[in-house]
Parts: structure tokens; C-alpha cells; sequence
């Protein structure tokens, strides 16, 4: 008996045998129409990331010529849209499928639409990575090492998986189910972020006051000056080659503003230990970041929550430490972050080709601190909505891990 290979390894129960494969070209047809007459100003562009997006809404600004757009293609809803691009989220470039009304696309695309089967279907195939071989097998790199050089004939020879119609139905529906749940945690994830922004924004400019265990007030919030109230230290400054396998270092901070250390395996080699001790970082300690080339990214903090022994920070952050009054530890991640101090900080920035702060205009600003006890209350209340947005991501991630092996299983 001649083994089965075109079948999946998760199935609905009622299908049984092989799937039929079928040549792109079979299914779908290539789309040339051109904007001849320049009427659709709508230009649409392929993003591994986002899917199909207005060039405008996704650059921020028209890229293409919107007196010149004779020679791009138009585009309809549920037409399909190869970019040769690629990049680290799409290594062959992505396909993807037009959800917006009619527009038009760089003649650098490749456009078609489907003649038979179920889009949705279609659409989370080309969500998996089980196309991509075909490419990477037919792709001539050329010169340009960042697009697929693919021609016209091989593309529309791709292999697709071609069960039956109600099959192909079933998948996407329930797929489709997923995707929905996404889309909820997703959309909870970021009513939290909104929640807790308009909070704190309430919080800090006193609006939304604390009371004590009694129902009595705090006492009144008390301006201080960040050098008043603790150091500035700028981070250890040293050539590329006093680094290599030794200490570890701070250099700079990721998205989320958490302290990053650099490789265990390479760090500072030419240091004493006096230096060491000057830049090490205790639990408390509140890095800045010194530049940035976004004027939002200067200033971003990263609050360190335990002793970092014989780790050093770069030139590239400021240390503060507070050792004069001793801000609640939770609460400083807060106190940072919000939207008034943000805005005073910028002020204070410098802008030549990066924006900058340094240690005297960070020692001039300002900061509001209620009394320990409410600080504490604050603090408790603002972790409890993290906690909330950290389950919520941690659902996401789950799901999203979840659906990829439930792709790689329900396709061939």
C-alpha cells in the first residue's frame, strides 16, 4: 500500500484521505489591471507585520507621487498581494489579503485573487511558514540581497494544499474562532493600558487622593527637587577595547524600559575594583536613559530591583539614587513614568542630532511625592492593573503559541 503523505496531522473528525495539491496558478490569476486614468489616490502598501495598510496611515506621509500613480495596480478587497521584500517577521516576504476598500500598489508587488476555494482558508495558509521552501527553492537573490528575485511563471507554480471545500471551510472557521479570541484578549490588554494611563494621570496632578485605614486624608504632596532628595552618577565611560569576557555591563535598556545586561560571556576587562564599586548598581536605583533619537526616548527609566554586584552601567544612563529620603521602591516605577514629570524632563532636554539630558538638568527637576504611607496605597493599586495587563499579555502569548502548532499541524 502507497504511504499517505498529504495528510494532516490534526483533522476534523467526517474528512478522510489526501489532500489534493494544486498549482497557485490553478486557483487564482494574476490581477494587472493599472490606474490609467490616476482616479484611486488610495495607496495601500504590504507589511509583514500590520497586513495590508494606507501608506499614509502606516509612514505617517505619502511615500508615492500622488500625481504619478498610472503605472500602479489596483488593488480590491479579498485580492491577495505578495511583497518580495524580506525581513526578519517575513524571510521570503509576505502574502497577504486586502481588507480595506480599492487602492493601489507599487507594480513591485505581485497581485491576485483567488477563483476557487475558501479565502480564509488561503489567508491563514499564507500565515504559516510551510510556503516558504517553494520560494527560498525558486528565488534568484541577484544583487539585491534584501528581495526575492522570482519570476512570474515559477510564483504561480507554488504548491498550495487543496482539501475539500467544506474541509478547507471547517479549518478556517475555527481558526477564524482563534483569531477572534486574540483579537478580545488584545483588545482587553490594551482597555487596561488606556485605564491605567487616564489613573495615573488623575493621580499625579491630585485629583484622586488616598485615605488612610481611618477614612482620613494623606498629608499634602511635597515638591522636591531630584538633587535634593538623591545622586546622579553618569554611566563608565571606556574604549571598545577594554571590553571582551569580563564583567558584565548595562549598555542600554529595551522597549520596556527593563534593564538589559549585555552577554554574561563579554563585559568590562580593564577596570579596578574602586571603578567597579563606583558603578554598580543597588537595589532602588533608577537608570536614565541619557540619549535618544526619538525626543520620547530620552529620559526612559529602568527601576533596578535587586543588588547588581560587579555589574556595571554605560556611559549611555544616568544612575539616580535616592539614599536622602528613600522613595518606596514600587512606587518609583510610577513616579517616572507619568505624564506630567515625562513632559517637565523633555523640556529640559537638549536636541542637536539626538535629544539628551544630562546630570545638572536632571538634578533641576521637580518631582511631587505624597507622604510613604500613601505612596504605598499608590503603589499597591497601580501593580494590581499590571497584574491585570501581565496575565492579559501572558494569555496572548499563550494563545498565539497555541494557534502556531495548531497551524503546523492542521496544513501540509
Amino acid at each position: 500500500m502507497q504511504n499517505q503523505t498529504n495528510i494532516p496531522t490534526l483533522r476534523f473528525p467526517g474528512f478522510k484521505g489526501e489532500w489534493e495539491k494544486k498549482r497557485l496558478g490553478e486557483v487564482a490569476e494574476r490581477v494587472t489591471s493599472k490606474n490609467s486614468s490616476n482616479d484611486v489616490k488610495n495607496v495601500f502598501t504590504n507589511s509583514a507585520v500590520q497586513g495590508i495598510v494606507n501608506q499614509r496611515d502606516f509612514f505617517d506621509k505619502d511615500i508615492a507621487n500622488q500625481n504619478n500613480l498610472l503605472n500602479y495596480y489596483v488593488v480590491k478587497k479579498n485580492y491577495f498581494i505578495y511583497n518580495p521584500r524580506i525581513s526578519n517577521f517575513a524571510p521570503v516576504g509576505p502574502i497577504n489579503r486586502n481588507h480595506l476598500d480599492t487602492g493601489v500598489m507599487s507594480p513591485l508587488y505581485s497581485v491576485f485573487k483567488f477563483n476557487k476555494g475558501d479565502l480564509d482558508f488561503f489567508e491563514t495558509y499564507f500565515s504559516t511558514t510551510l510556503w516558504y521552501e517553494y520560494l527560498e527553492s525558486i528565488a534568484n537573490y541577484g544583487a539585491r540581497f534584501d528581495r526575492m528575485n522570482i519570476s512570474i511563471k515559477d510564483f504561480y507554480e507554488m504548491p498550495l494544499p487543496f482539501p475539500t471545500l467544506p474541509e478547507q471551510t471547517k479549518i478556517a472557521s475555527f481558526l477564524t474562532a482563534v483569531d477572534e479570541k486574540l483579537q478580545a484578549l488584545k483588545k482587553k490588554k490594551s482597555l487596561l493600558e488606556d485605564y491605567k494611563k487616564g489613573v495615573m494621570q488623575k493621580i499625579f496632578s491630585q485629583e484622586l487622593r488616598f485615605k488612610d485605614e481611618n477614612g482620613k486624608e494623606f498629608s499634602k504632596w511635597e515638591v522636591k527637587k531630584l538633587g535634593d532628595i538623591g545622586e546622579f552618577k553618569n554611566g563608565i565611560n571606556k574604549s571598545s577595547e577594554d571590553f571582551g569576557f569580563g564583567i558584565p555591563f548595562i549598555n542600554l535598556m529595551d522597549v520596556f524600559g527593563k534593564a538589559t545586561i549585555s552577554n554574561q560571556n563579554f563585559g568590562l576587562v580593564n577596570a579596578n575594583v574602586k571603578e567597579i564599586k563606583q558603578y554598580e548598581l543597588k537595589k532602588g536605583d533608577v537608570l536614565f536613559i541619557r540619549s535618544s533619537v526619538k525626543k520620547d526616548g530620552v529620559g526612559e527609566t529602568s527601576l533596578i530591583l535587586e543588588d547588581l554586584k560587579e555589574t556595571v552601567y554605560s556611559g549611555f544612563l544616568i544612575r539616580f539614587r535616592d539614599e536622602k529620603i528613600g522613595i518606596n521602591l514600587n512606587f518609583k516605577k510610577y513616579c517616572f513614568a507619568n505624564r506630567k514629570f515625562r513632559k517637565d524632563l523633555i523640556s529640559l532636554s537638549s536636541t542637536s542630532a539626538n535629544t539628551n539630558i544630562n546630570q545638572e538638568s536632571l538634578n533641576s527637576l521637580e518631582i511631587i511625592l505624597p507622604s510613604n504611607e500613601e505612596q504605598t496605597k499608590i503603589a499597591h493599586f497601580l501593580s494590581s492593573i499590571d497584574e491585570k495587563i501581565n496575565h492579559t499579555e501572558t494569555q496572548i502569548q499563550q494563545t498565539q503559541m497555541w494557534k502556531k502548532g495548531l497551524l503546523q499541524k492542521m496544513f501540509v
